[in-house]
């Protein structure tokens, strides 16, 4: 019979290949813990995220209306200082027509000669760089939108309403009118479109070998 040898206690057989701590219990999860592999979002932040996104999408909004303000704001402001520049310009102009009228009188009675005659085309020059525009001669038809006829006459070798004399040429600046001519005008003799239908009418009778006979 065997003796046991004292102060040693007998422990449990260990299978071989395995360490002792492979022996020792593990510790139990603790309480509370969330479950591995729960990755469900809490409600709360979605609806916080949710807000946010609306508010960036009103921010943009407001961002876009306020820019396509401010471009129309931009154009009235150049719209305006274009008017008011073209307003000025015409004031200017319209004042030194009375110099103009006069230089061009001087022009037609071979007045403009010597220092006067260069002074005279430099400011001609000047305000043709301005935009400044003479308009009006002889022979085009009168147009009631850009001519003011001063005299009247009947001529029999016009076949409409036509400027025959320039009293005073017109100016304009761009499309905008800012005196007319002043001309005199002819109308055809009272009369004398219906002389010129018979004699056509006439003449091609002549032509055809004459009228009818009965």
């Amino acid at each position: 019979m065997t003796e046991e040898t004292p102060g040693f206690e007998e422990k449990p057989d260990v299978p071989s290949g395995a360490t002792p701590d492979d022996a020792e219990p593990k510790a139990a999860p603790q309480e509370g813990a969330a479950p591995a592999g729960d990755g469900a979002p809490d409600a709360g932040l979605v609806a916080q995220l949710d807000q946010v996104r609306t508010a960036l999408g009103e921010r943009t909004m407001d961002l876009q209306r306020l820019q396509a303000e401010y471009q129309n704001y931009r154009r009235r402001v150049e719209r305006d200082r274009i008017t008011v520049k073209e307003i000025a310009i015409a004031n200017l102009l319209t004042e030194l027509l009375p110099v103009l009228d006069d230089i061009g009188r001087a022009r037609e009675h071979g007045e403009l000669v010597g220092g006067f005659k260069s002074v005279a085309e430099s400011l001609e020059t000047v305000a043709a760089k301005m935009g400044l525009q003479q308009f009006g001669k002889e022979g085009e038809p009168f147009d009631p939108t850009i001519h003011e006829a001063l005299m009247h006459s009947y001529a029999p070798d016009v076949t409409e309403t036509t400027c025959v004399a320039i009293l005073q040429p017109g100016y304009r600046i761009g499309e905008r009118t800012i005196r007319p001519a002043r001309v005199a005008v002819a109308e055809p003799q009272p009369g004398a479109q219906t002389v010129k239908e018979e004699s056509a009418e006439t003449a091609d009778d002549k032509e055809n070998g004459g009228p009818d006979e009965g």
